[in-house]
């Protein structure tokens, strides 16, 4: 094993020629009209774990987007890890501010500019280089399988029902998943808790028509400013969140792990300072490394309705509409809330207008016990690659298909992640450090040492 890092020296260029080939691709899942692209994507990665030295690997329909399962076999008394990842990307727009195009990989300052570099083909990646040393070096010590899929951007609305069909394909001792973030290098941290997802969209219709302002004006409930009022009543300017009901079910994190996340330095001013905000905002009482793992979360993530265009037009808009992602936390459940929404709505919108709530996706938060055997394997990896302990630390992002893979294979699932909040994923300018991709590639490997090694 102590030869990894010179195999990565070795072939770290070709490693990122081969990466770069897989970004080109404009696997955007959500683009319905993006079929061959996501096709390629999929062949790409198949192609890859052959490359790796897996025994097998086949693209396989399921009600949406295909899936790529492979496989390397040691032995049948050898425990078996499930490696999840996605080949699926964010859409890249806005384009204008890119300084690269999206889908043409270049390295600059150190790290891979391109849709999809951290998120997660450059993670995904890893795993992939992982498996191609521990074969070419004859030194992998258990079973692995890969589950590849091309729907985690658009809330893998197909994934449980592939995984309940091929239940026994995907039998494992335990699920490695690399698609989270570190706080550094320098001080790593383990994602054990991820936050749930409840996504929706809200529609406000008035009048069958658009509406002569003038003519209508105050007479008529507009739509946009229901809206308004409406998206105004969900949170009060604490950021503590208004729907009734909503915080009575949350369960309180760990006490022990909840010091030790306490003790991560995090720098509030060069937090803010990063992501270019005068001042950062959230619920009194709470840190904001609390407020982004441990907290819940609502934000409008966009609104339109009425004239946009350049000048004047004085309409009453006949509808407005805004979508809505509320991040829980453990003991909420996205069912639970849509319910208690549809009533708070029913409750604050005006007797003139109309509304519809339409859930889009979701997924419930999930959290990974601390002292579990794949969550100390891969501490001890971390350890041994970047020579400091990792802290554990709970993302406020969302992996719904992880707590299905718990409710669906019975496994728990390891978050060994490498990205940075600076990755600017789901963003323009996403990016991937260069020593974040390679120090990834060793730690993957020792985390199959340490995790078959005899206690």
């Amino acid at each position: 094993m102590h030869s990894v890092s010179g195999y990565v020296a070795q072939h770290k260029e070709r490693f990122l020629e081969e990466l770069f080939q897989g970004l080109r691709i404009p696997s955007v899942s959500s683009n319905s009209k993006g079929a061959a692209a996501m096709y390629q994507a999929a062949d790409f990665f198949k192609g890859q774990l052959i490359l790796a030295g897996a025994d097998s690997a086949t693209v396989m329909e399921t009600e949406g987007w295909p899936v790529v399962f492979g496989q390397k076999q040691v032995g049948d008394d050898r425990p078996t890890v499930l490696v999840y990842g996605h080949y699926d990307v964010q859409p890249p727009e806005p384009l204008d501010e890119w300084k690269s195009p999206p889908f043409e990989p270049e390295v600059r300052e150190h790290k891979i500019f391109a849709r999809g570099a951290d998120d997660d083909k450059g993670q995904l990646f890893m795993h992939l280089k992982a498996l191609e040393y521990m074969v070419a070096e004859k030194c992998l010590p258990c079973n692995i399988k890969f589950l590849i899929e091309g729907e985690e951007e658009m809330g893998s609305p197909s994934l449980k029902a592939f995984c309940k069909q091929h239940q026994e394909l995907l039998l494992a001792d335990l699920i490695l998943v690399s698609d989270t973030a570190l706080y550094s290098l320098k001080q790593p941290t383990l994602t054990t808790g991820l936050r749930g997802l409840a996504y929706f969209e809200l529609h406000v219709w008035g009048p069958q028509r658009d509406l002569h302002s003038g003519l209508y004006g105050g007479a008529v409930a507009n739509p946009v400013n229901e809206l308004a009022h409406i998206l105004s009543q969900l949170k009060d300017r604490e950021g503590r969140i208004r729907i009734p009901g909503f915080y009575e079910c949350i369960q309180e994190p760990d006490l022990d792990e909840l010091q030790q996340l306490r003790q991560l330095p995090f720098d509030e001013a060069a937090f803010a300072k990063g992501i270019g905000v005068p001042a950062l905002a959230g619920e009194p009482g709470y840190s904001v490394v609390e407020q982004l793992g441990i907290r819940p979360s609502l934000d409008v993530n966009g609104i339109w309705g009425g004239y946009t265009g350049e000048g004047a037009k004085t309409i009453l808009p006949a509808r407005a509409m805004a979508k809505l992602s509320l991040r829980l936390v453990p003991g909420q459940e996205p069912v639970q809330v849509e319910e208690l929404l549809r009533s708070y709505l029913h409750q604050i919108a005006a007797p003139g207008v109309a509304w519809e709530l339409k859930a889009l996706h979701g997924g419930n938060a999930y959290v990974v016990p601390w002292q579990g055997k794949g969550v100390q394997a891969a501490v001890r990896a971390m350890e041994q690659v970047l020579g400091v302990s990792p802290l554990p630390y709970h993302s406020g992002g969302s992996i719904p298909v992880i707590a299905d893979f718990e409710e669906v294979l019975g496994q728990k699932a390891v978050l060994l992640g490498f990205g940075l909040e600076s990755d600017a994923i789901h963003a323009p300018n996403e990016n991937f450090p260069l020593e974040n991709f390679y120090k990834g590639i060793e730690t993957v490997a020792w985390f199959y040492h340490y995790y078959t090694l005899k206690q």
